[in-house]
């Protein structure tokens, strides 16, 4: 059977002073998934939840910084995949400090298989 998209989150995530690209992404993750409750996975079965395929697209200033082993770890369900793409923000607070504050934002989407 088809996977079909079931839900959609989005979050922020915030490293403000350490430069932690996968600190910023990881605190986006979980931004995205503590906005939602999959109460309704037992509808379709007790394997529902590790059946789900999760999607994750993070958007940061440098993609390569980010540690993919540590991002899908803050899943707790499904079988997750994980794309990096240009993006987020990157703040100096104030000029010339060279104290950066990383923004990145995290899309999720779970795909299950119904019919």
């Amino acid at each position: 059977m088809p996977l079909k998209p079931a839900i959609l989150e989005w979050g922020t995530g915030v490293d403000v002073h350490g430069q932690n690209y996968t600190e910023a992404a990881r605190r986006a993750v979980w931004d995205a998934i503590h906005h939602s409750s999959l109460t309704f996975l037992g509808l379709f079965g007790e394997s529902a939840a590790a059946d789900m395929v999760v999607e994750v697209t993070i958007a940061i200033p440098k993609p390569d910084e980010v540690d993919e082993a540590t991002i899908l770890a803050a899943l707790p369900h499904g079988k997750p995949t994980l794309k990096t793409i240009q993006g987020g923000m990157e703040i100096e607070g104030r000029e010339g400090s060279g104290d950066f504050t990383i923004i990145a934002n995290a899309a999720i989407i779970v795909k299950l298989n119904v019919s």
